[in-house]
């Protein structure tokens, strides 16, 4: 093993911002991912970042309604309920595995990035 090795990296411990849950999306800087728990007293969790996860996403894009494709790229925006659509004004969060109706909201599985 390299004597320089830190970590793995699939999985981090991060500050996520307060409120975050066990299953939340996350996005710290351009590092998108899942909260592995819940945040501590410090705002901080472990986030994964890699995998395929079942998560609310909104078929919108910055222009407006827009249905979600199998294949579509999905983004993290912080200001947004839920967090995930197809705003690429946000953070590159995956890839869409399900589909969603023009302006609709559902959970469907996102591959992480």
């Amino acid at each position: 093993m390299a004597k320089n090795f830190v970590q793995e990296g699939r999985r981090l411990f991060l500050t996520a911002g307060s409120g975050v849950k066990s299953g939340d999306p996350v996005a710290v800087g351009q590092i998108a991912g899942v909260a592995v728990a819940d945040v501590d007293s410090n705002n901080q969790t472990t986030v994964d970042t890699e995998g395929v996860y079942k998560l609310s996403v909104k078929g919108i894009d910055g222009s407006g309604n827009s249905a979600v494709a199998i294949g579509d790229a999905i983004y993290f925006v912080s200001g947004d309920t839920p967090k995930l659509s197809k705003k690429a004004t946000g953070v590159l969060f995956g890839y869409s595995l399900g589909t969603v109706d023009s302006g609709a909201t559902a959970i469907i599985p996102v591959k992480l990035k």
